[in-house]
């Protein structure tokens, strides 16, 4: 069985990972599967929006234990670098828009990895925690990077140190998550969002997404200098175009991602 699965419909491919009888806990042969579909995904034009979700109860449960038993500090190093920060570069710099669809529990790695997709939806029964803290480690895969900006440096501090489990609907209050849908709709919501993003000017939300990262390390003058020049790049595209063509002609617009 594939550690990850790998789906396109209507312009949304969903990536799900698929090791169901361990809460889709991470493993080796995970991590790289996860890392391919995310670099397939990037390069198919006719891809407009990614999904990545769990499969069965759990989204990520985090790291497999069993593949992390007793680790030198130079095998911890290996893990991080080539298991979880390219997964977490690759979610933060595709430029299309990237879903998080958490349908049960995120925990630890997994947690982060949701965290790193552009927009977390999440059912009403899942929940986040980062659990690094009960034993020992400290939060990875951009853990410290994320959620400070996210929730708020007390907050981060807090959840991080204490572990403590996070409810969907807490998650979206404190602002972790965009929406918490109920169990029974939740497919159907995360597939009606996905597919109307995927039908977006997705290289205008590719760029803002651009700018989004950078303005976390820029000045206000540097940002506006380069909102300047990325603006500039967004009105060469065909969907500005169009978008404004269906404007004046009072019809929907057609829009292609270029």
């Amino acid at each position: 069985m594939s550690e990850v699965l790998y789906s396109k419909e209507n312009g949304v491919a969903v990536i799900t990972l698929n090791r169901p009888e361990k809460y889709n806990s991470y493993n080796r042969a995970m991590a790289l599967a996860l890392q391919a579909a995310l670099t397939h995904a990037a390069a198919d034009e006719e891809v407009r929006c990614i999904c990545l979700t769990g499969a069965g109860k759990g989204f990520c449960s985090g790291q497999d234990l069993s593949e992390a038993m007793n680790p030198t500090p130079e095998e911890f190093e290996r893990i991080v670098a080539e298991h979880y920060n390219p997964v977490i570069q690759a979610l933060r710099t595709i430029e299309k828009p990237v879903v998080a669809a958490v349908n049960g529990v995120a925990a630890g790695a997994g947690a982060n990895i949701a965290l790193a997709c552009d927009i977390v939806v999440a059912a009403q029964s899942a929940s986040f925690i980062q659990a690094f803290s009960k034993i020992g480690l400290i939060p990875d895969s951009g853990g410290t990077w994320l959620l400070p900006r996210l929730v708020g440096m007390q907050m981060a501090a807090a959840l991080t140190f204490t572990g403590d489990k996070v409810m969907a609907v807490d998650a979206v209050a404190m602002g972790m998550a965009y929406k918490a849908w109920p169990d029974e709709t939740f497919r159907d919501e995360v597939k009606k969002m996905t597919e109307s993003l995927a039908q977006m000017p997705t290289k205008g939300i590719g760029l803002t997404k651009r700018l989004l990262n950078e303005s976390f390390a820029n000045t206000l003058s540097t940002q506006l200098a380069l909102e300047q020049k990325i603006q500039a790049e967004a009105g060469s595209t065909f969907d500005f175009k169009e978008g404004v063509q269906a404007f004046w002609e009072k019809r929907k617009p057609q829009f292609r991602g270029h």
